[in-house]
């Protein structure tokens, strides 16, 4: 299993929008074959700063399948304006869990 993990800086001032966006745009990342689950975490210090996590069968699976597809497109669309600076995603796997 593949962790994706993004830092997604909101512009201040559109947190509650983007809340409602994001909240509305996860079915497109849900479809994609190779998904187990998504999170978005929102920072209690730094509340414009949300972290993105989502769980895949195989790095492929995001980086083929989620952003090869129309559904990557519309997930932009709806969601990158928001975005200052753009997203760093990197990937992990598990090494560790409880």
């Amino acid at each position: 299993m593949i962790v994706e993990h993004a830092v997604l800086q909101v512009r201040p001032g559109l947190e509650e929008e983007y809340i409602e966006a994001i909240s509305g745009a996860t079915h497109l990342i849900a479809a994609t074959p190779g998904f187990r689950s998504i999170r978005v975490v929102r920072g209690i210090e730094s509340p414009s700063q949300f972290v993105l996590l989502v769980e895949w069968d195989t790095i492929e699976a995001h980086t083929e399948g989620f952003r090869g597809s129309e559904a990557f497109l519309e997930w932009r669309a709806a969601l990158h304006h928001f975005y200052e600076p753009a997203p760093v995603v990197e990937h992990f796997e598990i090494i560790a869990e409880a």
